[in-house]
């Protein structure tokens, strides 16, 4: 089971932390997508910002088991939030986000699996 949770938990805060990134130096895509969801530039901080901490979270649950399913769930919440702007912009290109979702909802469900919070 371990071998499970650290794999799920390492591939989530990697992809999770490259998102986070990508926020915060202003690449391309996340600036387009803001754009396509009506979501200001000025939110690109502070949306990375949340994104580099939930992986960061995700990490340091190692060590601090519940601060890794609280980082988890953190995460399911912001792409929850995410799924509603797409709603709200009408755009129905879910792919990228199921990705991030599927991957946040993983690493929640593990990290309760493995450590039985």
């Amino acid at each position: 089971m371990f071998a499970i949770y650290l794999a799920i938990t390492v591939l989530a805060s990697a992809i999770t932390g490259l998102a986070a990134v990508a926020n915060l130096i202003g690449h391309d895509y996340p600036k387009r997508q803001a754009d396509n969801m009506g979501v200001p530039h000025s939110w690109m901080l502070p949306l990375g910002l949340l994104l580099g901490a939930g992986a960061l979270g995700l990490l340091a649950g190692f060590a601090v088991p519940a601060l890794g399913t609280l980082a988890a769930a953190g995460l399911v919440l912001y792409f929850l939030g995410a799924f509603a702007v797409h709603l709200r912009a009408r755009d129905h290109h879910f792919g990228p986000w199921a990705v991030f979702f599927s991957l946040a909802a993983a690493a929640l469900a593990v990290n309760l699996a493995h450590h039985g919070l």
